[in-house]
């Protein structure tokens, strides 16, 4: 999979990294970072994360069953 923040509409309330720390992560100035290319374990907590944001910033593409790029 891959994620993409809108980072012009996010709001770095840090409801993504609540629910998908192995992913998402505000550091000590409140600037949001994380991994575009986590591994499909995570997906169900990409997908909760996605849920969360009440700006909607986050939008990711999940890969074929082979792990290509799409």
């Amino acid at each position: 999979m891959r994620i993409n923040v809108d980072r012009g509409i996010c709001a770095s309330n840090g409801l993504c990294a609540l629910s998908a720390p192995e992913v998402f992560m505000l550091d000590d100035d409140l600037v949001l970072h994380y991994d575009q290319r986590p591994d499909e374990v995570w997906l169900d907590d990409v997908r909760a994360a996605i849920e969360s944001c009440p700006v909607r910033a986050i939008t990711f593409v999940e890969f074929g069953a082979g792990g290509g790029q799409p």
